[in-house]
This record gives structure tokens, C-alpha cells and sequence, in this order.
């Protein structure tokens, strides 16, 4: 929780010149022990739906110790759905029109599977435009994830994402580029896992008065913030995952190639599998190789074997994100979720960062 600056000693303001956390007794006094409501817009396909709520939910929980959290996860309608997760939404899931009229404090923006060549010809563009839109002007933050980061960047700033040769697919060592309160306190250097065929350069971001936090030499940017420095948080990669989520990805690849639905054969998630973990899939494939050439049946994926040979080296960094954009969403926002900003704040700099740099 934040310091209050009581007193005119002069250590707060050198921790706020810092980049610490300080409150003055007018924001202070507005402020009390409560809920926050955070909307979480889950596009992901199927089989991720409920995967992407426990990810997420499990780094707002683990956000702050103090703080009440009510979730408000809702989806695009537009998006096809099957019948179980139709039901799963029907059942669990809030509408977009019942959110806006209630508010949100801050709003998280998962990816989404693409079919088409361009975003704005999908499905979910005109819906997804109309919840960036409508957040843009009535939420404090919104934080996008991966595609929703390519949508947003392209909607409000005109800068298309561009098809890499070849997916982006494992877990990438990234240092921090620029102080900000989002950053402060973690780890200057740490992983994070990325999975995508499509990139925004830092040049992109600049272009559009972004400002780049985080980013690495061979995955590109992964967090940067809006020009006022908190109204909108990018993220490129995928801090959320589980140590699983990449092992089941690359098990859905490799089926996907027993099944013919793609050519190659899927190579390994970059700094993922040990050497041990490798060469038990390689022992796989060539056994795969071995069923196809012969007619045989495709032998169980040793899944089992590979689990204990991984680790999640990214979810510490990942929760300490979190839990300062909790803090800095709970210093902003109005009491009532109908306002925007708690009164007196500077629209162009709330959290006072652009001032103190």
C-alpha cells in the first residue's frame, strides 16, 4: 500500500522522485479500504476459455493481499462458440451491455485465435472496437494482451502489425528499458514466454508516443504504456501462462501434424524443454515417423515424462506487474465507476510519472 506524505519531510519527496508511491493527504483522505472491479474481456477459443480465467485470475488474487477484487469476465458474442463453452459463457459470463452500465476500475483484454488475414476484416473487430472505444473514455486502465495489443495499436495509433518468418514461440530473457511505476521493484532482467506470428516494433510504439518498458534483443517489445503512462498497458508476450501452457501447445502442434493439418513438424519452444525433456521428444517423433511410415498407432504424448523437466521461470516478475498496476489502478480511480479519474488528477499524467522523469 502507498505512503502518505503527512508531513513535509523531505524523504517523500525524494522516494516520489524515485518513482515510489506517495500520496499527499488531499488524495489520501479520498481514498479507503476498497473493492476494485476489474473486467477481464476473454476472447481465447475453447479450449483455452477457462485455462485464460484461472491465469488471470490467479495474478489479480495474488496482486495484493488487502484489496477486495470483483472480476467481471464477459466475451464477444460474435465470436462461434461450441455448445459446452456457449453454455460455460451463458452460465459464468456477464454481458458487455450490463458492465458498461455498472463500470469497471480496469479492464484486461486477452488474445484471440485469427482466421482471416487482416484483423479488421475478423469477426471480433467492430465488438472488440467498440469495448476499446468505450474504455478508452470510461475505464482508468486497460491492459492488452498480445493480440488485443496489435488491435489497439492499430484502431487508435494506424500501426499494423507485420507476420514474422517464422511464430515467436518460447520463453525470452527481457530487460527493462525505462523506470516506470509498473516496473519498479522487480527484476531488471527476467523472462518472459511469447507465442505469436505477428510483431509491433519499438519504432512503432515510439511512432505512436509510447513509451517502451520492457523489451528483449531476440522477442522485441513486450510492455510498454500509453502516452499518459497508464490509460492503456501493452503486453506482447504472455506473462500469464502456466509452466504448462507452452507443453500443450506444442502437443496440439504435433497432433495437428499427425492429423496432416500441417506440413512440418513443430521444432521446440525456445529456452523451454531441458535436454533431457528434448530428447524424450525426440524419441517421439522419430517413433511418430516410424507410425506413418508403417501404419502403426501413434503411441500416447509422454507428457508426463516432460512435466517435471519444466519450470516457470517468468510468474514472480509476472505477479509483481500486477500488483503494481493494482496499486497505481487503486490510486487513480473514482469511488464512483461512472467517473473516470479521481478528481483533480492531471487527464494527461495521472500518476504524476511524466512530471517526475
Amino acid at each position: 500500500m502507498p505512503l502518505v506524505a503527512h508531513s513535509k519531510l523531505p524523504t517523500f519527496e525524494r522516494l516520489r522522485s524515485e518513482g515510489q508511491t506517495i500520496l499527499r493527504p488531499g488524495e489520501a483522505i479520498q481514498q479507503d479500504i476498497r473493492e476494485l472491479h476489474i473486467g477481464l474481456l476473454n476472447m481465447m477459443p475453447d479450449a483455452a476459455l477457462a485455462a485464460t480465467e484461472r491465469q488471470f485470475l490467479r495474478l489479480i488474487g495474488e496482486s495484493n493481499a488487502i484489496i477486495q477484487f470483483n472480476v467481471h469476465i464477459f466475451t464477444l458474442p460474435e465470436i462461434p462458440r461450441s455448445d459446452k463453452a456457449q453454455q460455460h459463457i451463458d452460465t459464468y459470463y456477464e454481458t458487455f451491455e450490463d458492465i458498461k452500465k455498472e463500470g469497471l476500475d480496469a479492464l484486461i483484454i486477452t488474445g484471440a485465435n485469427v482466421s482471416q488475414p487482416q484483423l479488421n476484416i475478423e469477426v471480433f473487430w467492430q465488438p472488440l472496437s467498440d469495448v476499446l472505444n468505450w474504455a478508452e473514455q470510461h475505464v482508468p486502465s486497460t491492459l492488452c494482451s498480445c493480440l488485443a495489443t496489435h488491435a489497439m495499436m492499430e484502431l487508435k495509433y494506424h500501426q499494423k502489425r507485420y507476420p514474422l518468418n517464422n511464430k515467436r514461440w518460447g520463453v525470452y530473457s527481457h530487460q527493462v528499458t525505462l523506470a516506470h511505476p509498473l516496473v519498479r521493484g522487480i527484476n531488471t532482467q527476467f523472462n518472459v514466454p511469447h507465442s505469436r506470428f505477428n510483431q509491433i516494433d519499438r519504432q512503432q510504439f515510439e511512432t505512436a508516443n509510447l513509451h517502451v518498458l520492457v523489451e528483449a534483443e531476440n522477442a522485441g517489445v513486450h510492455l510498454a504504456v500509453s502516452e499518459d503512462g497508464i490509460s492503456t498497458v501493452f503486453f506482447q508476450g504472455h506473462p500469464e501462462y502456466d509452466a504448462v501452457s507452452l507443453i500443450k501447445e506444442y502437443k496440439r502442434e504435433v497432433f495437428r501434424f499427425i492429423a496432416g493439418d500441417r506440413p512440418d513438424y513443430p521444432v521446440f519452444p525456445h529456452n523451454y524443454f531441458d535436454i533431457t525433456a528434448q530428447a524424450i521428444l525426440k524419441e517421439y517423433q522419430e517413433k511418430i515417423s516410424e507410425c506413418i511410415d508403417t501404419g502403426k498407432e501413434v503411441p500416447t504424448f509422454p507428457e508426463a515424462l516432460v512435466l517435471s523437466r519444466v519450470h516457470n521461470t517468468w510468474h514472480d516478475t509476472a505477479a509483481a506487474i500486477m500488483a503494481n498496476w493494482m496499486g497505481l489502478v487503486y490510486k487513480i480511480t473514482h469511488h464512483d465507476r461512472q467517473k473516470r479519474l479521481m478528481d483533480g488528477l492531471d487527464m494527461s499524467d495521472p500518476l504524476g510519472w511524466k512530471a517526475a522523469k
